[in-house]
């Protein structure tokens, strides 16, 4: 689905609403300050790729604020990853604040308040993402809000290049391929992600987070393991496993949590996968989980659904042969 939202035919007076309006609807509830609310004039437009919606937004100088009250009611936290094509942005949340100019990008979380502001005229590119599509695949997406990021080389440049690619292919798409398509997203993100060496001391030691990534990939070469445990990985990854739960201690999530998120993260992309032609029982035992009836239960827990309802859906969502 393709949205589009411009104040070019929106009287005056009502341009502050109507702008108010577009960004809750386009992301989520914000307060925002317009230097002249009558003269200002913006252009949204709103590409849906399955779980994660891409936007492009130009407008005039403008604050956002996200505040306490905003969330308080809602239960799915969500990213947004701003990517600026024209003048520098500011971000602050908890206490940090970044500039960001284009060749950059930024995360911004809704679960916490923040100001987001540019003094001049703007053009973003913005990918909306749910925090447990980050979450299952880096430790801790939020301590990366202070950073900019490269969106000119590397894996960073590639998720932009990305980005600007996707309006001019939209429309030939099928809903089944914008939504394989926005996955590829997220995995590029997550690669830009990875690939920042600041993101290894951000919040800990380089020793205590170098550990932590090897530990990380170890748990996902083996999630299929039924028998992994604490012992299996600290003896693969050469540490103690006193100090592997310590390690883990740190990141707010024990090993045993964050290897299960891991493995219901595996299921949830083999229960959308078209092509997959696994049953449930399979799906859920190819990951690690040796209890059928405690997989669907955690599955329900995590994603909101039963396995097997949110692998109907999936499926109702793609486009019908022919």
């Amino acid at each position: 689905m393709k949205t589009t939202i411009t104040t070019s035919r929106t009287p005056a007076h009502e341009r502050s609403r109507h702008w108010h309006e577009a960004i809750a609807k386009a992301y989520f509830p914000l307060d925002l300050s317009f230097r002249n609310a009558e003269s200002f004039s913006g252009d949204l437009t709103l590409w849906q790729l399955g779980d994660v919606s891409l936007s492009r937004l130009t407008s005039e100088a403008l604050q956002y604020r996200r505040l306490s009250h905003h969330f308080k009611a809602e239960r799915e936290e969500q990213f947004l990853v701003t990517v600026p094509a024209r003048s520098e942005v500011f971000f602050s949340q908890c206490g940090k604040d970044v500039r960001c100019n284009p060749g950059g990008f930024i995360l911004e979380r809704s679960h916490e308040p923040y100001e987001f502001s540019h003094a001049e005229a703007a053009d973003l590119w913005v990918l909306k993402v749910e925090a447990k599509a980050l979450g299952g695949r880096i430790r801790q997406p939020d301590r990366f809000c202070s950073l900019q990021f490269n969106a000119a080389d590397g894996a960073g440049g590639l998720f932009a290049d990305m980005l600007h690619l996707i309006p001019g292919r939209f429309d030939a798409m099928s809903p089944e391929t914008r939504a394989t398509v926005g996955q590829q997203l997220v995995d590029l993100l997550v690669l830009a992600l990875k690939a920042d060496e600041r993101t290894l001391t951000t919040g800990s030691s380089t020793v205590r987070e170098a550990h932590l990534t090897r530990i990380e990939s170890f748990i996902r070469k083996n999630l299929s393991d039924c028998e992994l445990d604490p012992e299996t990985i600290a003896r693969g990854c050469g540490i103690s496993t006193r100090y592997l739960h310590e390690l883990f201690r740190d990141t707010n999530q024990t090993l045993g949590s964050w290897i299960r998120d891991q493995r219901l993260e595996a299921c949830r992309e083999a229960l959308r996968d078209p092509s997959n032609r696994q049953t449930v029982a399979e799906v859920a035992y190819r990951w690690g989980f040796g209890d059928q009836a405690q997989f669907s239960r955690a599955f329900k827990a995590h994603f909101g659904l039963p396995p097997k309802e949110f692998r109907e859906q999936a499926r109702q969502r793609q486009p019908a042969p022919g």
